[in-house]
């Protein structure tokens, strides 16, 4: 394939346009304000301070930093597509949202007429782009723009629809998304990866490989999402104690897998060092790993010791797994996405479970029926009664024993990955169409093709010194 037939020129603007157009015509016709947004619903009893703008924007900012910063930044870390990771996860990001908040909205357009725009419609949207990105990691560096893009087209709607199905009708618990977010964009991602197999790379790209510049901006992405994820885990639970507990969680998990990073990188290290690539994934593993029960009472000691599970299999799944999905399954994971959200998510998701069968009223008291609301009583039960007089809060359930919930939590597990497996292999399928513009395998990891680079982009230490290659009389790539 020749570089010229990867020409954005045409592609990409008519590609935005279309979307652009799409966008605002549906934005037209379907998407109102939500009711704290709306002048018509102000009076001179409205007390501003109570709009919900201020219980969820801060909530909103921090995402917000996880997206564009966090992501951003942790996938700039090859030494020749630093632009391709930034920017590639700016753009993206920005029309997943955008898409998002229309696909996601589809379902209350259904029951309501109108999408009522509010801000925690924009925090939905962006779990929804965090899916995106997190599947984006497996294909990083093997992609054109035009086809990220496609495939944020289709991944967010196989998402919203399974995210509907899973919890209108499974309604599972799954405050942190580790079942819903993790598991479904790790699968996804590996499903597209699949089918945009590459044999040339199976023994690596001369291109693929880091730089000290870049390995320290994707630290600085590791600690902006490191910093901002008990927003992320806590950010749609219930408010008060539930979202007391799920920061606290979050906190202590990701303390626990940094501090079994650093020894496992070091212990596993055959010089006995640490290796940066842990430092900047391997870390983040106990985020995942407390999602599905952070909002219940499984206790500091248990988040973290799943903090400590997680960042273990992360690691080994990184020395041993990825190598062998690679070599064995055609599975080309760049950023090892199966290790940090798979592996961790199903870990997750088997502590959520058993968090669920052990729940009594003896830990959690009345507020059992309110965290766990299919296990409240049914409409009519006197017990209802007695229980909203405890907690108003305490609506009407399915009376579900605690195994009756674990197996729709198992359901959950499975469901989910399988659909996502599905969708990504199928969006990899479309994500071959010639006119997408993907690179060849030279070009892969290299921001000259899509990108106008500066004189300096591919200087590198070289004996104490810069060696420039990107100069009047270029002298190639170096493979160091």
């Amino acid at each position: 394939m020749k570089r010229t037939s990867t020409s954005l020129r045409v592609r990409l603007p008519a590609l935005l346009l279309v979307f652009e157009v799409v966008i605002v015509t549906l934005y037209t016709f379907f998407v109102t304000y939500d009711d704290d947004a709306n002048a018509k619903h102000q009076s001179n009893v409205t007390k501003p301070m109570e709009n919900a703008l201020y219980r969820d924007y801060p909530v909103f900012a921090d995402i917000q930093v996880m997206i564009f910063l966090g992501f951003g930044c942790l996938l700039a870390f090859f030494r020749l597509y630093g632009f391709g990771g930034m920017v590639f996860n700016f753009l993206t990001a920005t029309f997943a949202i955008q898409w998002a908040i229309l696909i996601q909205g589809y379902f209350q357009f259904f029951r309501e007429g109108k999408i009522h725009l509010g801000v925690v419609n924009l925090i939905n949207a962006e779990f929804a782009c965090a899916v995106v990105l997190i599947s984006f990691g497996a294909v990083l560096g093997k992609t054109s723009p035009v086809q990220l893009l496609v495939m944020a087209l289709l991944e967010v709607p196989v998402f919203a629809i399974t995210e509907w199905a899973v919890l209108t009708y499974l309604k599972i618990n799954d405050a942190g998304g580790s079942i819903l977010i993790h598991l479904f964009a790790c699968y996804f991602g590996l499903g597209v990866t699949f089918a945009l197999y590459r044999p040339s790379l199976k023994q690596g790209h001369a291109k693929e490989v880091t730089s000290y510049q870049s390995d320290i901006l994707s630290v600085m992405g590791t600690l902006f999402l490191w910093v901002f994820w008990p927003s992320f885990n806590s950010a749609l639970t219930l408010k008060g104690d539930d979202q007391h507990r799920a920061v606290l969680h979050t906190f202590i998990g990701l303390s626990a897998s940094t501090l079994t990073a650093f020894a496992l990188s070091a212990m596993l290290n055959k010089n006995g060092k640490i290796t940066m690539a842990d430092v900047q994934n391997v870390t983040l593993a106990g985020g995942v790993t407390v999602g599905a029960s952070v909002d219940m009472m499984i206790s500091p000691a248990a988040a973290y010791v799943l903090g400590m599970m997680g960042c273990t299999a992360c690691m080994l799944g990184y020395r041993y797994l990825s190598p062998f999905l690679s070599k064995h399954l055609r599975i080309q994971d760049q950023c090892g996405i199966h290790n940090l959200h798979g592996l961790t998510g199903l870990i997750s998701s088997t502590a959520g479970i058993v968090a669920i069968l052990l729940a009594s009223e003896e830990t959690y008291g009345p507020s059992l029926y309110e965290i766990f609301c299919y296990r409240a009583p049914l409409e009519g039960d006197p017990r209802l009664g007695e229980l909203q007089k405890l907690i108003p809060g305490i609506r009407p359930g399915l009376g579900r024993s605690a195994r009756e919930q674990a197996l729709f939590q198992v359901a959950a597990v499975f469901g989910t990955m399988a659909v996502s497996a599905v969708g990504g292999l199928l969006t990899g399928l479309v994500l071959r169409l010639p006119y997408l513009a993907a690179p060849d395998d030279e070009s892969c990891f290299d921001d000259e093709l899509f990108f106008d680079v500066p004189p300096d982009y591919d200087c590198m230490a070289a004996q104490g010194g810069l060696l420039c290659a990107n100069t009047e009389g270029k002298q190639g790539h170096s493979t160091v």
